[in-house]
């Protein structure tokens, strides 16, 4: 019978509200659902083409295993998952727990049940050699909050319906509805904030959408965000716009963050941000006089050179400016289930713990930086890499020096991947392990709460029953850690309790857990009979979600320091931010552009171009060049040039316009199809170029070590016979 299934989107962290309508096994339409708490009837292009994903000719739904010719042919479940474990144990057993590497793409973290498991297979492979999407473009943020408050998913969000004043630097929320900042129809709430007489500043290299709708648009050179940041504090404290004394009642180390702005006046930091001293001091003194007012980055200041730095400052200049926990600037959401206390229960929270073998380079979060994987493999000796599994990820499009990872993964002992469809990275696995698509399944809001603009507690029921066969994902990966020898918590005594429940008739599930979570959560009822506070069955009972009302005022409630007050002076972000400080008076060739990235609200990184509607129209995978850099190469709009960076030479199709800066060019990532056309027909047939074949893997930051894939140095050629031939 046709009905209508109520569910949260899962594409992207605004988690907006879904209307599906659904027929038997079949979903017929997808809508807005304008009853929805937190998105209340705004949905992307992403979002209505949900279903066309589940429905795909080209997705898998069967296991599949590599043949000799590379084709692939279907295998059973319980023959897949055997071989699986049994190869990984192989290598280790040969060449030591390392010898196996891990990548988890960005859909898990919209996965809860994925989320509770990750870390109960980390353990039973031993491997230090765990990577993830989170380590191309949240490490910084991440090792920021857990040196500031003990926690590295304790996060501020901008305050956005309540503020009067917003400085976004390195963000596109008009395109990307938030990141770390849970926010449906970002287009919407900075219009509203312009509305009540409010003011939207957009610091970038490009002219955005987010720009184009701000009342300011102010163009900063890749890499700049860091000095602007810190010269904005100068501003504060040399016109004695600091409250030490607040300050002083919840942090530690201020001195030394006076004692570090010293060094970056405004007048010296803008040939570096190629913004006007006058600006800077602007900007700092707007932020600090507006009635209320935060400063929001993002993904463009964590992918660049001094991204643990810039993200650190954005924090800092909100407490300097009393604006950090206070209604309408940086605060901190009060969830249902509050991710920080579960970080603190499975352990895998803190940075800098180990390195990797080769570069030395630090762990944030369990993880390290996926640059490392093409080298670990590529290096003989002890902790070799020689096996790979990945988790709804596609690293050789994701990861600088794709080329070199596809190399490299080519020669490995064995590949396994769990993930819908052979991709450019998944053609080389030995066996692949097809989920059903989410859909399928029962969904709690697990992570994005933690990081939205209101508090807001929801739950949704399946949309369609899972098709012959099919298994969830959580349940291949329970799975595989059975057969690996460990159990659903990563932790011995506690799995010896979920065998013994098991033996008794009870199954481990998401559900279970999550259900324990909402409880004992800060907004549950504590199992206590007289409590009003949520359970699983009241978020059950209420289809459009529960408002929790509006972010709640505060610092020390977010702080997991034993003494409850934010911690300044980390001496990893300190010496990083002393080495930028030595780098401002260098100049760069005028030859050498400077590449970013770039965001289209139809592109989900690198696995929705399969989808007919969201590759239709004109092409999106081009250069953008400014026409001053254009005419210095003599090249025009609508050519096919040579694009050259350190580690790659390549042909790109251009756009000149003067949306990007002069001495920067723009690729979108996640592009790059042609080597998977024969398995994601859509897709090839708009495969694009892949901006992370010129990004350069030995190009890191300097505090947690992620590739720097904002500020890229590439020159632009004129497209000849030997560039062709090269290319």
């Amino acid at each position: 019978m046709p009905h209508t299934v109520f569910r949260t989107c899962t594409l992207c962290e605004a988690s907006c509200g879904l209307a599906f309508d659904v027929d038997g096994d079949r979903i017929t339409g997808v809508r807005p659902d304008h009853d929805d708490v937190l998105s209340h009837g705004y949905v992307c292009p992403k979002g209505i083409a949900i279903a066309a994903v589940h429905d795909d000719p080209d997705r898998l739904r069967q296991p599949v295993r590599r043949q000799p010719d590379g084709s692939f042919a279907p295998i059973g479940w319980n023959e897949a998952l055997d071989l699986v474990a049994t190869r990984l144990r192989a290598v280790q057993h040969a060449h030591g727990k390392d010898a196996v590497a891990v990548y988890v793409g960005n859909p898990v973290v919209h996965n809860p049940g994925v989320l509770l498991l990750r870390s109960a297979l980390l353990a039973v492979l031993g491997t230090k050699n765990s990577t993830s999407a989170g380590s191309q473009d949240t490490s910084p943020r991440f090792a920021t909050s857990w040196h500031l408050y003990g926690s590295s998913v304790a996060i501020p969000v901008p305050d956005v319906d309540r503020t009067d004043y917003l400085l976004c630097l390195g963000a596109n929320p008009v395109v990307s509805n938030g990141s770390f900042l849970t926010a449906p129809d970002m287009r919407g709430r900075l219009r509203a904030i312009q509305a009540r007489g409010g003011r939207v500043v957009i610091v970038d290299p490009r002219a955005t959408e987010s720009a184009k709708l701000a009342d300011e648009h102010v163009r900063i050179r890749p890499g700049g965000d860091a000095a602007l940041l810190l010269a904005m504090v100068h501003v504060l404290v040399r016109e004695g716009r600091v409250d030490r004394a607040r300050i002083a009642r919840v942090a530690t180390g201020w001195d030394a963050v006076e004692t570090l702005v010293e060094r970056f006046a405004p007048t010296r930091v803008e040939p570096h941000t190629g913004i006007p001293a006058a600006t800077i001091e602007r900007l700092a003194l707007e932020l600090a006089d507006a009635k209320s007012g935060s400063a929001y980055s993002r993904v463009g200041i964590c992918n660049n050179a001094f991204g643990t730095v810039a993200t650190w400052a954005t924090d800092v200049l909100n407490l300097a400016a009393g604006r950090l926990g206070e209604v309408g600037g940086a605060m901190f959401p009060s969830p249902a289930i509050d991710v920080v206390q579960l970080m603190g229960m499975v352990g895998g929270d803190g940075h800098g713990r180990w390195t990797s073998r080769v570069r030395g380079l630090p762990e944030t979060a369990s993880d390290l930086p996926a640059s490392i994987l093409a080298e670990e493999m590529e290096t003989p000796g002890p902790g070799q890499v020689r096996a790979l599994l990945t988790f709804a990820g596609n690293p050789v499009l994701s990861t600088p020096n794709g080329r070199r990872l596809d190399a490299a993964l080519a020669k490995l002992d064995f590949v396994a991947s769990i993930d819908l469809y052979v991709n450019e990275t998944t053609r080389h696995a030995d066996v692949i392990l097809p989920p059903a698509w989410s859909l399928t399944e029962d969904h709690a809001d697990l992570l994005m709460p933690n990081f939205a603009a209101r508090n807001v507690a929801r739950w949704s029921p399946k949309v369609v029953p899972l098709g012959p066969g099919e298994r969830h994902d959580w349940e291949i990966v329970l799975d595989l850690v059975k057969r690996l020898g460990g159990g659903p918590t990563g932790k011995p005594w506690q799995d010896r309790l979920v065998a013994v429940g098991e033996w008794l008739g009870w199954r481990w599930t998401p559900d279970a857990l999550l259900s324990l979570a909402v409880r004992i959560g800060p907004r549950g009822d504590r199992f206590l009979p007289w409590s009003s506070g949520l359970t699983m069955d009241k978020l059950r009972a209420a289809p459009h979600g529960i408002d929790l009302g509006p972010l709640e005022p505060g610092i020390a409630r977010r702080v997991q320091r034993r003494d409850g007050l934010v911690h300044l002076a980390a001496a990893p972000i300190l010496d990083d931010a002393r080495r930028l400080a030595a780098t401002l008076d260098m100049l760069r060739s005028r030859d050498e552009l400077l590449m970013i990235g770039r965001r289209d609200i139809r592109s989900n990184n690198s696995w929705m171009h399969n989808v007919p509607a969201m590759v239709s129209g004109r092409a999106r995978c081009v250069l953008y060049v400014h026409p001053a850099d254009a005419a210095r190469a003599g090249v025009a709009d609508g050519d096919t040039v040579t694009l050259a960076s350190r580690v790659h030479r390549g042909e790109v199709a251009i756009r000149v316009t003067d949306e990007i800066s002069a001495g920067v060019v723009s690729l979108p990532h996640g592009w790059g199809h042609a080597p998977s056309a024969a398995w994601q027909r859509t897709a090839g047939a708009h495969a694009g170029v892949s901006a992370n074949d010129w990004s350069d893997d030995q190009l890191v930051e300097g505090v947690v070590g992620q590739s720097v894939l904002n500020g890229v140095p590439v020159t632009l050629h004129k497209r000849d016979v030997q560039d062709t031939h090269a290319a």
